[in-house]
């Protein structure tokens, strides 16, 4: 039996039970892992709050690390004993040990430890494929990039300085734009202060930029738009301020044959090789320092209540992890 956390009904945070549940073997093209850190996410909101459906009960958690216990038939990237990081569907990673398909589970290397895979694995693969996959961005290319200060934002500021790509960060506040600085914005932006949409166009004399990374929804989107030149491309991959509305198609003619897409990690990891190519690169900048993981807050998994409130209420900064 190991603890899990659960959701009968979808809701606030108080939704999230702590329940003892069974963990058995493996099957063909499954592994067994044992959790030393799990992952905390939007995305894990959006599922028990029923901005994204499921079938309930259900447990959630869509990120984690530690050893692997067992493996099933087909198996051949694992063994037991490996160390082992994932960000991947079926949801369940709040739990001390789960069975899980094998596919996008990745070998962790010795120089990462398992929080920072706990931490690293959903918010820097998206980055990967944010700069990589989505559009092909290139060293001398400018990007919008909202809610810089939190997890995917602290690896996106890092990742574009990497590359020679300017990013200009927009956060809530000064400490948090002077967070995102420090990781390597080249420019930041205090929405609570300032009409982000100007100050963009201001930044880059009037030009806008060649893309937007905008994962607040809605109360960005429409700002996100006027900051893009001719022809940019909005990528908007999530909802931290409830969905996008709907909208007329036209806008984007009108201002300036716009570019949109709304991408999700989960089609982009969802043949094995692609994953476990995107993890890699991942894992190379990590262990090659040009990437650094920040873990600002931890929470016990029994907790977890707690974690879903503070992350909802935009109170954390860079990652947050459950212990196990």
């Amino acid at each position: 039996m190991v603890k899990t956390v659960i959701i009968e009904t979808q809701g606030g945070p108080e939704v999230l039970t702590v329940t003892d549940r069974p963990v058995g073997e493996p099957g063909p093209g499954e592994i067994r892992i044992r959790h030393h850190a799990v992952g905390l996410n939007f995305i894990d909101c959006y599922q028990r709050s029923g901005l994204y459906k499921m079938a309930l009960p259900h447990a959630l958690g869509m990120e984690a690390a530690g050893v692997v216990e067992a493996v099933g038939e087909g198996v051949t990237h694992l063994k037991p004993g490996d160390r082992a990081a994932y960000a991947c569907q079926p949801p369940g990673a709040y739990t001390e040990a789960r069975v899980m398909p094998a596919a996008q589970v990745c070998p962790l290397p010795d120089g990462i430890s398992f929080e920072e895979g706990a931490a690293m694995m959903l918010k820097g693969m998206t980055v990967q494929y944010l700069f990589h996959r989505t559009v092909p961005l290139k060293a001398g290319d400018t990007v919008l990039f909202h809610a810089a200060a939190g997890g995917v934002g602290l690896i996106a500021c890092q990742w574009a300085k990497s590359e020679g790509i300017t990013l200009i960060a927009t956060a809530g506040s000064d400490a948090k734009c002077q967070m995102a600085l420090e990781h390597g914005a080249t420019h930041a932006i205090n929405y609570t202060t300032e009409d982000f949409a100007t100050r963009v166009r201001e930044l880059t004399n009037g030009r806008g930029v060649d893309v937007v990374m905008d994962s607040i929804g809605a109360s960005t989107f429409e700002g996100s738009l006027d900051c893009l030149r001719p022809v940019g491309m909005m990528i908007s991959f999530g909802n931290a301020s409830g969905p996008v509305p709907p909208f007329d198609l036209g806008k984007l003619a009108a201002k300036g044959s716009l570019q949109i897409t709304r991408p999700t990690l989960f089609v982009h990891i969802a043949r094995h090789e692609d994953c476990q190519a995107m993890a890699r690169q991942l894992f190379g900048k990590v262990l090659a320092g040009d990437v650094k993981i920040q873990i600002d807050q931890r929470f016990p998994l029994d907790q977890v209540q707690d974690a879903h409130r503070a992350l909802e209420a935009r109170k954390t900064t860079g990652s947050t992890i459950l212990t196990v």
